[in-house]
C-alpha cells in the first residue's frame, strides 16, 4: 500500500514496525521481572543496576557497529538473527537459578536487540516519503508499545503460570518472525562497502558532526533519565506496596503514554519543527518527573501518564533530526542517537542501584530527574534542520 501523495510505502513501514514491536515486547519482560528475581535469587539493587548497565553497554558497543556494517554491508541476517536472540533467551530467563544464568540471558538477548534495531531504524527514511516525521514516530510507537503491554502480559503470566513456565511464550515471537522472514525486504546500502570505520563516520558525519553531537548529548541526557527510571520504578513501586501485576500495569501506563506523545510529536515536528519540540519537552520535563515520583494514591495514574509521555516522546525527534542531518548513513546515525546514547546513559545504572542502596531509591531518583535541565544547553546550540548548509550534510 502506498500514499501516492506522499509516496509512503505503509505495507513495507508496518513490516518494520513489527519488528520493533516483537523485539522489544521480549525485551520489556526484564525489568518488570527484577521484583522477582530478587524475591527468587536475593538480587540486591546493586546487582539489578549491574545487570540493567550490562544490557545497555551492549547497547554501547554493539548498536554503531551494527549500523556501520548495515550501511556497508545491507542484509536482512541482522534484523532476522538480531530479532531470534531476544525472542529465545529473554524467555529462557525464567528455568535460570542463579544470577550468571539470568545475567547470559539477558546479554545475549539484548545484543540481538541492539542487532537489529540500527538496519531496521534505517530502513524508514526509505519508505517514508514526505512524511518522515510521523513514520519515524509510527515505528518508535511500535516499540514503545511493546513496552506498554509487554509488561502488562508476562507480570500478569508469571503471576498465573510461574517463572518456569516463560519459554512457551516464545511461541508468540516464532510466528511474528517466520512471517518477517517471507515479508522483509532487503536493506538498501549506501555505497560504504570501500571505506572503513572511521572513514565510514567521516562521510556519515561529514561537516555536521558538531550538530549530531549536540543531539547525541541530549539523547544520552535523557536515556540516563529514562533508563533509570525504567529500572528501578518497578522495585520502588513494590517497596511502596503495589503487587507485581500493578506494578507492571504502571509500567505499561508509563510506556503506553510514550506511545501516544511519540505519535503526537511526530505529527507536529513535520509542521513545527524539531528544535521547537525539544525546547518544550525539557522544559516541562523535570517539573513533571518531579510530581510524578511524589504522586501517591489516584494522582499516581495521571501523573505515570505525564512523566512517560514527556519522558519517552523526544526519542524520535532526535533521530528524525539526526538523520536528515546526515541522510547518508542513516543506520550509523540512528544507532548513535538510539544504541549508543541509551548505551552510555544506561551504564549508570549499577550506579544508581548502589546509591539507592546506600540512600533510598526514591531520593536518588529525585535527584536524577534534574538532569533534563542540563540538556537545555546544547538544545540551544542545535541548528535547525532547515539552516544546515546543503554541502555540510553531503
Amino acid at each position: 500500500m502506498v500514499d501516492s501523495r506522499s509516496g509512503t510505502y505503509w505495507k513495507i513501514l508496518i513490516a518494520l514496525c513489527l519488528v520493533h514491536f516483537s523485539g522489544d515486547f521480549y525485551s520489556s519482560f526484564i525489568s518488570p521481572l527484577f521484583p522477582v528475581f530478587m524475591d527468587k535469587m536475593g538480587l540486591s539493587l546493586a546487582q539489578v543496576g549491574l545487570l540493567a548497565g550490562i544490557s545497555r553497554f551492549l547497547m554501547f558497543i554493539v548498536q554503531p557497529m551494527s549500523g556501520y556494517w548495515a550501511d556497508r554491508h545491507p542484509s536482512r541476517s541482522f534484523i532476522l538473527i538480531g530479532l531470534l536472540m531476544p525472542v529465545f533467551f529473554i524467555p529462557l530467563s525464567g528455568i535460570t537459578t542463579g544470577f550468571y544464568g539470568l545475567l547470559i540471558c539477558i546479554v545475549i538477548g539484548s545484543a540481538g536487540s541492539s542487532l537489529f534495531h540500527p538496519p531496521v531504524t534505517g530502513m524508514v527514511p526509505l519508505y517514508a516519503g514526505r512524511k518522515l516525521g510521523l513514520a519515524m514516530s509510527v515505528f518508535n510507537t511500535a516499540g514503545t508499545f511493546a513496552f506498554g503491554v509487554g509488561p502488562v502480559f508476562i507480570t500478569w503470566y508469571v503471576a498465573r503460570f510461574g517463572l518456569r513456565t516463560m519459554p512457551v511464550t516464545m511461541a508468540i515471537g516464532l510466528v511474528f518472525w517466520v512471517y518477517l522472514y517471507w515479508v522483509l525486504p532487503k536493506p538498501k546500502g549506501e555505497e560504504m562497502a570501500q571505506y572503513g570505520f572511521l572513514e565510514t563516520l567521516r562521510q556519515t558525519l561529514g561537516g555536521v558532526w558538531q550538530a549530531i553531537l549536540l543531539i547525541w548529548i541530549v539523547m544520552v541526557l535523557r536515556a540516563l533519565v529514562g533508563q533509570s527510571l525504567m529500572t528501578f520504578m518497578p522495585v520502588l513501586w513494590v517497596q511502596k506496596g503495589h503487587t507485581i501485576v500493578s506494578a507492571g500495569v504502571l509500567f505499561s501506563i508509563y510506556t503506553m503514554s510514550g506511545t501516544l506523545a511519540g505519535i503526537l510529536c511526530g505529527y507536529l515536528s513535520d509542521r513545527m519543527g524539531y528544535k521547537r519540540l525539544f525546547w518544550i519537552i525539557y522544559v516541562m520535563m523535570t517539573p513533571i518527573l518531579l510530581g510524578f515520583l511524589s504522586a501517591s494514591g489516584h494522582w499516581m495514574y495521571p501523573a505515570t501518564m505525564l512523566a512517560g509521555g514527556l519522558n519517552m516522546a523526544s526519542l524520535p525527534l532526535g533521530v528524525v533530526m539526526a538523520q536528515k542531518i546526515a541522510p547518508r548513513g542513516r543506520s550509523m546515525v540512528a544507532s548513535l542517537m538510539m544504541g549508543l546514547a541509551h548505551g552510555t546513559g544506561g551504564i549508570f545504572a549499577p550506579v544508581v542501584g548502589k546509591l539507592g542502596d546506600i540512600f533510598t531509591i526514591q531520593s536518588v531518583l529525585m535527584v536524577l530527574v534534574c538532569i533534563p535541565l542540563f540538556a537545555l544547553i546544547p538544545i540551544y546550540f542545535i541548528p535547525e534542520v532547515g539552516n544546515v548548509p546543503e554541502e555540510q550534510a553531503q
